[in-house]
């Protein structure tokens, strides 16, 4: 395969190189472009001397048109690092510069974005709003990672490994290449005062099972994440790590209409404090504490209302009684296309542990009744079930 290098101007452009060897060693051509920005992290006879091409820098090279042959030539593009300024441009469709003028000229599906930003620049609403789009035009989006990252600071916004970027590379053949799923996961935390809050004892560890499991199918994955320690690494995974109810709501319904489905496994608080103490209360005296509470708003509901023919919307239901009715009518009345069964009386399965004891239930009954086991082999079976292509229909 063809492939052009775009790089833009991040620290992380000191990786490329290898990742351009990676290229190199499974057989790939690899030709590079580069912004002015970019040669202040990596010269262009390293670029030259690893790719064994021409760098293309300069936008009025070949009276102006190496663009065109660069889009000719390639049968993919990765752009890595991408900053935010050229996530900007490629989604406003500004092509100012030798990198953003072949991104222009390239079909969005034959390109591979990369992004590396501080944590801040990433979770800022213009580059989430630029994101969206080009995922909607079907460019691939690997990464970012959470980790370090240059300014000293820890968090999201680390570029993918060059080994997880050729690795995704490699498996775009993969059957849920291409697609977009979101996935919810872990607690939710409703504040009483500074320091108290109401949860449940969720660890989010089927939610990122769940995430990893379609991650390795090819697709990429949103993981909205309530308070939990876990953390992953998968570059086709991006996690956006809240806190309440109403955060999880509002990035979950922003993703949902460019995905082709959703798994919401997250642990939802139903009810929140109506007001929120800005300071800890004190004790009064031997009184007790009154707290009014208010419904939060219905991820899973919603969704089920904005969802689509196209679209596949699965839910968890964790019961304690009349599980199966419960779980049941759950599906019906929240417009699902599956539900999880969880019953907290199965030794083994709900919160915390890592293993699970589910059924799987479909419109028109049961799909797939799974025994105890790792979370991360029951969630491979739903994800072979829900979402691949020769899986059975509910």
């Amino acid at each position: 395969m063809n492939i052009a290098v775009g790089l833009s101007g991040g620290i992380a452009a000191y990786k490329v190189p290898e990742l351009i060897r990676l290229l190199k060693n499974a057989g790939h051509e690899v030709r590079c472009a580069a912004t002015a920005h970019a040669l202040q992290f990596v010269g262009v006879a390293t670029l030259e001397t690893v790719s064994q091409n021409p760098l293309y820098t300069d936008l009025f090279a070949s009276g102006g048109t190496e663009h065109i042959r660069l889009r000719d030539w390639a049968d993919l593009l990765i752009v890595a690092p991408a900053t935010a300024n050229i996530i900007g441009k490629m989604a406003s469709g500004i092509a100012d510069d030798a990198l953003s003028t072949l991104l222009l000229a390239m079909p969005t599906n034959r390109v591979v974005l990369a992004p590396a930003m501080n944590s801040q620049m990433w979770m800022h609403p213009a580059v989430q709003r630029n994101i969206a789009t080009l995922r909607s035009w079907d460019v691939q989006i690997v990464g970012p990672c959470e980790g370090a990252l240059a300014c000293g600071s820890s968090g999201i916004g680390r570029m993918a490994e060059p080994a997880d970027i050729a690795a995704a590379i490699a498996s775009s053949d993969a059957p849920l290449a291409g697609q977009h799923w979101l996935v919810t996961a872990g607690p939710t935390y409703e504040r009483i005062d500074a320091v108290r809050y109401i949860g449940n004892y969720s660890s989010g560890k089927m939610g990122y099972a769940l995430a990893e499991a379609l991650a390795e199918a090819g697709a990429e994955v949103v993981l909205v994440s309530g308070p939990t320690a876990l953390t992953t690494h998968h570059p086709r995974i991006v996690c956006h790590r809240v806190e309440s109810a109403q955060q999880m709501h509002t990035i979950a319904t922003r993703e949902f209409p460019q995905c082709q489905g959703a798994i919401l496994a997250a642990a939802v608080a139903d009810y929140r404090p109506e007001q929120c103490a800005p300071n800890k209360l004190k004790k009064q005296g031997t009184e007790g504490l009154t707290l009014h509470l208010v419904q939060n708003p219905d991820i899973l509901a919603t969704l089920g209302q904005m969802k689509t023919d196209s679209q596949t919307l699965v839910g968890f239901a964790l019961e304690t009684d009349n599980e199966l009715a419960n779980a049941q009518a759950k599906l019906t009345r929240k417009n699902l296309d599956y539900i999880v069964l969880n019953s907290l009386r199965d030794p083994g399965a709900g919160f915390s542990v890592d293993t699970n004891k589910v059924l799987l239930l479909g419109r028109t009954g049961r799909c797939l009744d799974l025994p105890l086991q790792s979370k991360r082999e029951v969630a491979r079976q739903i994800v072979a079930t829900i979402a691949l292509p020769n899986a059975p229909k509910p």
